[in-house]
């Protein structure tokens, strides 16, 4: 899946509370990624997602005192492909238990899992606070003989994670083609081969039953849209966990939930992300 770049700058330009807000509305119609920039903030778009007329609403209404432009172009795959291949990334250590890392780097001794990852792109090595978020939840569950499916599995990491901690069996599954070939290898990196990876949205697992943990790491709006699809997946006592938004948006996931006869359980805030673990 191809992605656009955009790079949005804001006047004046120092306020981070700006950059939050036009962050949080850029994830509701779509965006993934964000980075900030000297000037305000760069965002990334899978290209069939992208709103023109979305983008230009949110900053016509945007409710703050800021002047918002931006430019857009395609992100160079290649490009980052070869940045990675040629530099790796330095390892990431999480809770004091976890340290993901490449093929380049060692990891650290002092780590319980040890997960290594070779990303496609710059994207998914494990500092985003939402990854480090579901990934510090798991060292928390049971997870022996468990059935775990990562929806939007980007790397492949929070698969890895619970297959190391005992699951018995994962579906991951993702849109974009990169990553299901970066998932599939990554995960015989560390040693496991009998999972299964699927390409494609929500569709590729209706049908799919008696799952013990659903694992959801996406923009709002996708997380709204799949979430009947996900509860229709869970066995008698299963849960979801789910971030990728920020804090703002928790009521209308909750509300969403609800609707589905699930209930939050417990919940983690990480600069200004949040995570929700439900279950009915």
């Amino acid at each position: 899946m191809k992605y656009f770049e955009l790079k949005f700058n804001l006047l004046p330009n120092d306020s981070q509370d700006a950059r939050d807000l036009l962050g949080a509305l850029l994830a509701e119609v779509g965006f993934e990624t964000f980075t900030d920039s000297e000037n305000g903030i760069d965002a990334y778009i899978q290209q069939p997602l992208w709103d023109e007329a979305a983008v230009q609403s949110l900053i016509t209404d945007f409710p703050m005192e800021v002047r918002i432009s931006y430019t857009r172009a395609e992100a160079g795959y290649q490009n980052w492909n070869e940045q990675w291949e040629a530099e790796g990334f330095e390892p990431v250590s999480i809770a004091n238990d976890i340290c993901i890392h490449d093929t380049r780097h060692d990891p650290s001794a002092a780590a319980r899992y040890d997960i290594t990852i070779n990303p496609r792109m710059a994207f998914g090595s494990g500092t985003h606070p939402t990854t480090q978020m579901i990934l510090t939840e798991l060292l928390g569950l049971p997870l022996e003989g468990k059935r775990v499916m990562d929806a939007g599995c980007g790397t492949g990491v929070l698969g890895i994670l619970a297959m190391q901690r005992g699951a018995s069996h994962i579906l991951a599954y993702d849109i974009d083609e990169w990553s299901t070939e970066n998932t599939e290898l990554n995960f015989a990196l560390n040693g496991f081969q009998q999972v299964d990876i699927r390409q494609g949205d929500s569709k590729c697992v209706q049908g799919e039953r008696d799952f013990d943990l659903v694992l959801a790491n996406i923009n709002r709006n996708i997380l709204l849209a799949d979430m009947p699809v996900w509860q229709q997946t869970l066995a008698q006592g299963g849960e979801l966990l789910v971030s990728g938004f920020y804090e703002s948006d928790a009521d209308a996931v909750l509300n969403k939930a609800r609707e589905l006869g699930l209930e939050e359980k417990s919940r983690r805030i990480s600069d200004g992300w949040c995570l929700l673990r439900l279950g009915a």
